[in-house]
C-alpha cells in the first residue's frame, strides 16, 4: 500500500486516471466529497445527527409528531444544500463520466451536489436517497420540498397533490427499506470493475462500505481518497490523504 500525503503527488496520481490506460472504473463516494462545498458532515461530532436523534421510517409513518420533526430537519439541511455548489472533485467524476473513463458513481450522499455537477443520471446511484425533493409514499409523485414549508409551519405534515399520500423527503430513513434494485447494479459493477475508487467516504455505513471489498475480492485495484484513516485502507493499493478539492483541481 502506497499512503500519499504531498498534493503535488496526488495531483499527478489522480491525473492518470484520466490518461492512463482506460479501465472499467467504479466510484464511491461520501460525505467528505461535499465538505469543500460548505456541506458539513451531519454524521460528525457536532452535526445534525449529533445533536438530534434521527426519525425512524416507521415513526415517520405512524405518528405526526415524528412527520413534523423531520420535516423541520429537512429544512434544516436543504437551506446548506441551496447555498452549495459543486467543487473540483465533483467535477472531475462528471469529466470522467463524460469521457467514459466512469462507468458507474454510487453515492452516499443526499445533498444532490453530483447532479449539480451535470454527472449523468444514467451512471448515478444515490444509495442513501436524495433530500432535496419529496416524493409520496404511496404514488411515488415528487414534490418540491419548500413547496411544502407552509403546511409544516403551520403543524401539519405535507400531503400528495395526487393521491392524498404522505409526502417525506427523499431520503432512505432509518428502517426503510433501500432500493435493491440499484444496490444490485451496484454490487455487479463493483465485481466487474477493473478500479474502485473511494472519494471522502468512512467506509463504516453498510452496504456502500462493502463494495469496495466486493472489488477487491474480484481483482479490482482499490483507490481511496480520505483524509482519515478507513477500515479497508490495509487492502487498498494506494491511500490518498489530500483534500479532495484541491487534489483534483485543475483536473482535466
Amino acid at each position: 500500500m502506497t499512503i500519499i500525503t504531498c498534493l503535488n503527488e496526488a495531483r499527478e496520481f489522480v491525473q492518470q486516471i484520466s490518461k492512463g490506460r482506460k479501465r472499467r472504473t467504479v466510484a464511491l463516494t461520501g460525505a467528505g466529497i461535499s465538505t469543500d462545498s460548505g456541506i458539513p458532515d451531519f454524521r460528525s461530532p457536532g452535526g445534525i445527527w449529533s445533536k438530534r436523534q434521527p426519525v425512524q421510517y416507521q415513526d415517520f409513518v405512524e405518528f405526526e409528531e415524528s412527520r413534523l420533526e423531520d420535516w423541520d430537519r429537512r429544512f434544516e439541511m436543504l437551506d446548506f444544500f441551496r447555498k452549495a455548489r459543486p467543487n473540483e472533485a465533483h467535477k472531475a467524476l462528471t469529466a470522467l463520466a463524460e469521457n467514459d473513463r466512469l462507468d458507474l458513481l454510487v453515492t452516499q450522499n443526499v445533498d444532490g451536489m453530483h447532479q449539480a455537477s451535470g454527472f449523468p443520471e444514467d451512471r448515478l446511484i444515490e444509495i442513501h436517497g436524495n433530500s432535496t425533493y419529496a416524493t409520496c409514499l404511496s404514488c411515488d409523485q415528487h414534490a418540491k420540498l419548500e413547496d411544502q414549508r407552509p403546511t409544516v409551519e403551520a403543524g401539519r405534515s405535507p400531503r400528495c397533490s395526487r393521491c392524498g399520500g404522505l409526502l417525506k423527503a427523499a431520503v432512505i430513513s432509518f428502517g426503510q427499506q433501500m432500493p435493491e434494485e440499484d444496490l444490485l447494479k451496484a454490487a455487479v459493477a463493483a465485481e466487474e470493475c477493473d478500479l474502485f475508487l473511494v472519494l471522502g467516504s468512512s467506509l463504516v455505513v453498510q452496504p456502500a462500505a462493502h463494495l469496495p471489498v466486493m472489488a477487491v475480492q474480484a481483482g479490482a485495484e482499490l483507490v481511496i481518497l480520505n483524509r482519515e484513516d478507513t477500515p479497508l485502507d490495509s487492502i487498498a493499493s494506494t491511500v490518498i490523504r489530500t483534500p479532495l478539492a484541491q487534489t483534483f483541481s485543475g483536473f482535466h
